[in-house]
């Protein structure tokens, strides 16, 4: 697989190819698998996908500490009420929503790049697709096209929030999916890494903050937030415009900023919103609850 999302655009575009096919035929060579199987194991995922996407908006789940559920129901029943913006946006945003309640229930899940940011791809891939009316094999390929963007990350920086904050869960995230639906939308190999730049460069610097240690505050909502920075980055790439700064030097740079970040803001639940008075209280309020069910 590529260690260069630069050198993956280059091949692309020599080969007058999509970045799709180009990530299954690398990853068919490393895994000694063919393409056709490699694509059944992205279908497969896409329906799990699917299928935590429905569970969540269905609004009937909720966390073990009951902080988080029922929001994605929220946000599509409230489509009409003064909503300042809808159709497919609002709809992503419910969609990442309800991926991320699936995950605090501890439903079912497919974890792209992690589960603290799995709701983002799911999000803006079917919400996208559903929206134009594309087809399963077009989700496939954007799924093929979000993986190699991800190997890419998870080689010149991290996918751990442990390791480099948020930026490297919902920001490699908000990349891998802007990047995989700006292709899957027609753009170019190279519109799709400029949509990868310009989504990453918006979380650069993100914490990682959960509030008591669980996955469900604030993280529940930073995939809303991270989709919507996909979709604003995916508009921007498929205008045609472009970021000065390199996708894999703004990679690059979100490794180098996960290394420097104080061990408070990478997972420890040590500070950021987790430290907050409120913050504090509600993770001793749940440790109660833990020791009550025990």
């Amino acid at each position: 697989m590529y260690r260069s999302l630069e050198e993956a655009v280059r091949d692309a575009t020599a080969r007058r190819a999509t970045l799709a096919q180009v990530a299954l035929a690398a990853e068919a060579e490393d895994q000694g698998r063919t393409v056709e199987a490699i694509r059944a194991a992205l279908g497969r995922a896409l329906e799990v996908m699917r299928g935590a996407t429905g569970r969540g908006l269905a609004g009937d789940l909720r966390s073990a500490s009951g902080l988080v559920g029922g929001d994605a129901a929220k946000l599509v029943a409230g489509a009409g009420a003064g909503a300042v913006v809808g159709g497919v946006f609002r709809d992503v945003l419910a969609r990442a929503l309800a991926v991320q309640e699936v995950n605090a229930a501890m439903g079912v899940i497919v974890a792209a790049p992690t589960a603290g940011g799995a709701g983002v791809l799911p999000a803006v891939l079917t919400g996208l697709a559903h929206a134009r009316g594309l087809s399963d094999d077009a989700l496939v390929d954007a799924l093929a096209t979000a993986g190699l963007i991800g190997a890419v990350v998870a080689e010149r920086a991290s996918l751990s929030g442990a390791e480099g904050g948020c930026q490297a869960e919902t920001g490699a995230a908000a990349g891998m999916a802007a990047g995989a639906a700006a292709e899957m939308l027609g753009g170019t190999p190279a519109q799709a890494g400029h949509a990868v730049a310009l989504a990453m460069q918006g979380t650069l610097g993100l914490v990682c903050d959960p509030l008591g240690g669980l996955v469900e505050l604030p993280c529940v909502f930073r995939n809303a937030t991270g989709s919507a920075i996909a979709l604003a980055a995916v508009e921007m790439a498929l205008a045609g415009i472009t970021f000065a700064i390199p996708v894999d030097e703004v990679i690059d740079v979100m490794g180098e900023i996960g290394r420097g970040m104080d061990v408070r803001y990478r997972e420890t639940a040590g500070g950021g919103l987790a430290a907050t008075p409120t913050g504090r209280r509600l993770a001793r309020e749940r440790l109660v609850q833990i020791k009550r069910g025990s």
